[in-house]
């Protein structure tokens, strides 16, 4: 098992039309579904995913498809795999139902289960940018857990406590390479606009069927653990101020991007590192502009956006 959890990891689909870096890796679970309607959905879901992956020639493990009947085992040699020889960024996408019993959120597998506290023990070792996709209900305490540095984490669940049934990975399984959620127009669906979408698309089911939502989907990647729901956002950005000053949630998930555009596609890495950190400043200019004068704001602002600017304009870059 761990020799061909390791050759799928580093053999790329075979897409020659894909426009992204062969570095990037999406690791899909699909858990134990427990009734075969839910495994006809989550069979759908996962397909999306995987049309997604392939599109974008990421390097693509799929758990819980196969006859096996014990898919712990897979997915820990799958990130232990990852550990010794890391990629770029890490997918990781979990499709199925969840627990809790007031003090422990576990994702449910076919085989043993496992727990926010143990898969961030399996992830700790993989030293990579990672989005960390949890579609099950009960899924919110996956946040505070799995919360870190370089780390975008999406729950479909607020707390441990919205056990329903989640549809939100319907949903974000459509819009990950939807381009009609893409908000700021630069051509492709980020993580964070695919999340949006979904989580707007989600409470829009339960308004139409004139039903008490029983899921609000989460959104961490500043690291504080405690996630940012849909309704604080306008646009890609939050309407609120964090009270300690550190930078809200959704500038790292904005950068996350499965499908790129055509312009994406033909930047550099150097640029592409280059461009993500001058979001960054942007974004923490935006948080502290209250302390500065119009004057001081305009100017950093313009030392942001100018380079930002040429990063995309290839006859200007070259001067």
């Amino acid at each position: 098992m761990w020799l061909l959890t390791c050759t799928l990891l580093l053999a790329p689909s075979d897409n020659e039309t894909a426009h992204v870096s062969p570095d990037v890796a999406v690791v899909l679970v699909v858990g134990e579904p427990g009734e075969d309607q839910y495994q006809k959905q989550f069979t759908q879901w996962a397909k999306r995913w995987q049309d997604a992956a392939k599109r974008s020639s990421a390097r693509l493990v799929t758990i819980g498809l196969d006859d096996s009947q014990q898919d712990r085992p897979s997915l820990e040699e799958t990130l232990a795999s990852l550990a010794k020889a890391p990629p770029q960024s890490l997918w990781l996408v979990m499709i199925g139902h969840g627990t809790f019993d007031g003090k422990k959120a576990k994702f449910n597998l076919r085989g043993t289960d496992i727990s926010a506290a143990e898969l961030t023990q399996a992830l700790s070792p993989i030293s990579c940018r990672m989005a960390i996709i949890n579609c099950a209900s009960a899924s919110g305490p996956f946040v505070n857990q799995l919360s870190g540095p370089d780390r975008v984490v999406v729950a479909a669940t607020q707390s441990g406590f919205e056990y329903n049934f989640a549809r939100f990975g319907d949903f974000m399984s459509q819009t990950i390479s939807d381009t009609s959620g893409d908000l700021d127009k630069d051509g492709q669906t980020s993580l964070l606009e695919a999340w949006l979408a979904a989580a707007k698309q989600t409470q829009t089911y339960y308004d139409s069927q004139s039903q008490l939502a029983t899921e609000h989907a989460l959104l961490d990647d500043n690291g504080d653990g405690k996630g940012t729901p849909a309704d604080w956002f306008r646009g890609i950005y939050v309407t609120k101020s964090s009270k300690d000053g550190s930078i809200p949630d959704g500038t790292l998930a904005n950068q996350f991007i499965l499908v790129p555009s055509q312009d994406e596609a033909q930047l550099s890495e150097e640029l592409i590192e280059k461009r993500d950190q001058l979001e960054r400043q942007l974004a923490e200019l935006r948080q502290k502009k209250s302390q500065l004068n119009e004057e001081e704001y305009l100017d950093s602002l313009q030392a942001i956006l100018v380079p930002l600017a040429k990063i995309y304009q290839p006859n200007v870059r070259s001067e």
